[in-house]
């Protein structure tokens, strides 16, 4: 096939899907409830300063942000890389085939973009947008802001799911052992 070129079509990526019944919540964790969400999106608020509220993507929320923004930079954040250091049983994952998802961990750098969501802020953006990314009660301590830095700058952004040694949710691993996760679980 030497000089063939390939195109990725919609029959091709059809291929990939898998569709699987929903199996509910992620098991042992504990949905966050609405009470809860409501006091993280005043966190995030006052943790903000007033300032233009702006994310970090280093993932899914790159091609996907499903919020409205106003700009976006590619930056870096150093002290931190992505990691498929994650383990599911949802979303991209089952219980009978548990999976990976990104994760900051520390040490090192890594490139994204950081997106402005728009000014003047929607609440309801912010509330949508945390309740997408942060379900489950234990994982909200994982929300850190970290300093993007841009061309135009430096940015206090907030991205999700960056790790610590106290949350215990993640377990950073080699790029093998993550490839091969399926024969750890």
């Amino acid at each position: 096939m030497s000089g063939t070129k390939m195109s990725l079509t919609p029959e091709l990526v059809a291929l990939t899907l898998k569709p699987v019944p929903d199996e509910g919540p992620e098991p042992r964790w504990n949905p966050i409830q609405e009470d809860e969400l409501d006091a993280l999106v005043r966190r995030v608020t006052e943790e903000s300063n007033n300032e233009p509220l702006w994310i970090f993507a280093y993932g899914s929320l790159i091609w996907n942000p499903d919020f409205d923004f106003d700009m976006k930079e590619v930056g870096t954040v150093y002290g931190w890389h992505r990691s498929f250091s994650l383990h599911i049983e949802r979303w991209r994952a089952t219980s009978e085939q548990p999976g990976l998802m990104l994760a900051l961990e520390r040490g090192g750098t890594c490139k994204g973009i950081a997106f402005r969501m728009q000014q003047p802020p929607k609440p309801d953006d912010l509330r949508r947008l945390l309740a997408r990314e942060i379900r489950y009660r234990e994982v909200t301590p994982m929300i850190e802001w970290v300093d993007v830095h841009t061309k135009d700058g430096k940015r206090k952004a907030l991205p999700f799911w960056a790790s610590s040694p106290s949350h215990q949710f993640t377990t950073p691993l080699s790029l093998d052992c993550a490839v091969t996760i399926r024969e750890h679980f």
